[in-house]
């Protein structure tokens, strides 16, 4: 590595920490001032503190990640990435739950917090998982292994794929069998998340159920575009921010069937 590629890389984890520690204080004084002057809504103080206490778990994670680059290898693990992403949207999801909450009991006093319905589980699973495997994907390289679609190469799974003992190894830590994975599985989880958009829409929420199978689509062919580019930075990077986009849009739209009556 040179001198500048080291100094890039110090700027944006400089700023990353920076931003986290932040983004914790912005949080943390705000929700102090109102417990002091208790302005929470019963039922919700420990929600908030729980979002806040996932949010410090969160900073442990990144060190923990970047723990694992500061040995003979110099990169981080892509399982603890993935770890680190995953905790990170959990929080955003949480987040913007709570929010949706608090928004209908400024509406109504008797407003319940709304509950999780099976089909939101399962898209919001699904959605989680095909991250994480996103997550592998950008910590393998594994995007670099094959740049064609939907092919690759010329077939659908590659011949001579040196495959890893035990076997259930290939889907975490081998790049061509990851970026398969991560391919077909988006199609699996496109489909729940329509499945939730559709039902959203039967239920009132129609501009955020149709913003849902926009950032779906999108979101498809951001990864074929990433692809297809050699893995271009902005592309990638546009990719993942879509990624949080969707899952914003998800949890919308999961917010809205819980509330509605059955």
């Amino acid at each position: 590595m040179t001198l500048a590629g080291f100094k890039s890389i110090f700027f944006w984890e400089f700023v990353h920490r920076l931003l986290g520690r932040l983004i914790g204080l912005a949080f943390a004084l705000p929700l102090l001032w109102f417990a002091v002057r208790r302005r929470i809504p019963p039922g919700y103080g420990w929600r908030l503190v729980a979002l806040l206490a996932l949010g410090g778990l969160q900073g442990a994670i990144g060190w923990w990640m970047v723990a694992s680059g500061l040995s003979v290898r110099t990169d981080v693990s892509h399982v603890r990435l993935a770890v680190h992403l995953i905790t990170a949207l959990v929080l955003l999801s949480g987040l913007v739950w709570t929010a949706l909450d608090l928004r209908a009991l400024a509406e109504s006093r008797l407003a319940a917090p709304a509950s999780l319905r099976p089909l939101a589980v399962a898209a919001l699973a699904l959605l989680f998982g095909q991250i994480m495997f996103g997550a592998f994907t950008a910590g393998l390289d594994a995007g670099y292994a094959f740049s064609s679609w939907p092919l690759m190469g010329n077939t659908l799974f590659p011949a001579g794929v040196a495959f890893i003992e035990p076997i259930w190894r290939n889907a975490v830590d081998n790049p061509v069998v990851v970026q398969f994975i991560h391919r077909w599985f988006a199609f699996v989880a496109a489909t729940a998340l329509i499945m939730l958009a559709l039902r959203s829409i039967r239920q009132g929420a129609g501009v955020a159920g149709r913003l849902l199978i926009w950032l779906v689509v999108l979101q498809i062919a951001l990864g074929i575009a990433t692809l297809l580019s050699g893995v271009q930075i902005v592309i990638a990077i546009a990719h993942q921010a879509n990624a949080a986009l969707t899952l914003i849009a998800a949890t919308f739209a999961a917010h809205t069937i819980g509330r509605a009556k059955r």
